[in-house]
């Protein structure tokens, strides 16, 4: 017989469970698309530690809505304006609130809230929280979504790490590199519900490429349009068009027809599209933390041509799962493209049901959480 509190697969339930507040980020409303990847990661968490017998609640912005993975989850929210991202401001800015502020009402409510829970997890990438950090008796954690942006933000993040290393995770150790930690930095990595993406036919593949994230310049897209331009392919381009001059600029810079705008799409309709794809491109300006849709691409069963910069970086392995390309160089971008088109899908999907598995994010982050200490 198992011992009380035990189901047959070993997870913890009910009374061994922890209290779990998840503050979401002050961009935009979940279910929005405006957080970006860490909408992703943040409904992967709850849904994940759910399942493992936690008590989950999320605040974030009003007007917020969970998936139905996570409805077993409380939705808290409050009202405000939504911060700026770091991603769009220079290194030596200084952090700031804008006035009627969404982030600060954010963590009010959580200090007025606190006592009702055994761990805050911060998904916030801003000044605010990660200052808060020694101050409040609830232990709260940071699971850090970005690489380094400003001086400010490296600051306070280096702070808490030399505190205590233990409230801090990351991605991947590409993006823990650009901080000075005193150690080895946790890695959580991401994980992904892969019953919702799936892998098609051979014979059903389009004469397309693919290219997915918000639309603003430190996402490269130009450079995917080019490659596509050059191998005589339309690309396929999903995700929020945050910079509309920036967008225009991109399809002028290429011949009619080359882009295919596809829009923010819900992720079922997104993997069926996305499936069709000969290769996935990714082409980050800059050091993103993880990658979440080059994985995405990987679970449809499409290689990926990615620059060898940051967590696609790491994600990509050439020669199984995708290539590599040297960094803003399109002849090795369209390259990369080239050898990836060759490789087998079915080991792109085996790879990421190695590594990228839902049951194996939430026991890391599970794992990280418990050995948090206040």
């Amino acid at each position: 017989m198992l011992p009380m509190g035990v189901e047959a697969s070993g997870v913890t339930t009910g009374r061994n469970g922890m209290r779990v507040l998840v503050v979401s980020t002050p961009i935009g409303a979940l279910g929005s698309g405006r957080g970006g990847g860490v909408e992703h990661t943040g409904a992967m968490i709850v849904a994940g530690l759910l399942a493992r017998g936690h008590a989950l609640t999320v605040l974030a912005a009003e007007g917020s809505r969970l998936p139905a993975s996570c409805a077993a989850a409380s939705l808290w929210s409050e009202r405000g304006v939504d911060q700026p991202s770091w991603q769009h401001r220079r290194r030596d800015t200084a952090a700031a609130i804008p006035a009627d502020a969404l982030l600060p009402r954010l963590w009010q409510r959580a200090l007025k809230q606190q006592g009702e829970f055994d761990r805050i997890l911060n998904l916030a990438y801003d000044w605010l929280p990660f200052w808060l950090t020694r101050s409040v008796a609830t232990p709260v954690c940071h699971l850090v979504s970005m690489g380094s942006l400003a001086t400010v933000m490296d600051e306070v993040i280096e702070a808490v790490a030399a505190w205590n290393p233990d409230r801090l995770a990351f991605h991947t150790a590409a993006q823990a590199a650009d901080f000075r930690l005193p150690g080895p930095a946790r890695l959580v990595g991401n994980g992904f519900d892969l019953d919702r993406y799936h892998p098609i036919d051979p014979e059903q593949l389009e004469p397309v490429l693919g290219w997915a994230g918000r639309i603003s310049p430190e996402k490269g897209l130009e450079d995917a349009a080019r490659v596509a331009a050059r191998l005589g392919l339309p690309l396929r381009v999903w995700g929020l068009r945050e910079d509309e001059a920036y967008a225009q600029a991109v399809e002028a810079c290429v011949p009619a027809g080359t882009i295919d705008w596809r829009g923010f799409q819900p992720t079922d309709r997104f993997q069926a599209e996305l499936s069709r794809c000969r290769v996935f491109v990714n082409t980050p300006r800059w050091n993103e933390a993880f990658g979440n849709v080059v994985v995405e691409a990987m679970a449809c069963g499409v290689p990926v041509a990615a620059y060898a910069r940051g967590g696609p970086g790491e994600l990509v392995r050439e020669g199984i799962n995708g290539a590599l390309a040297s960094p803003d160089d399109l002849d090795s971008l369209q390259a990369a493209v080239q050898r990836a088109a060759r490789l087998d899908r079915g080991a792109c999907r085996s790879w990421v049901e190695r590594h990228h598995s839902p049951e194996a994010f939430s026991e890391r982050i599970e794992t990280w959480l418990q050995a948090v200490r206040p």
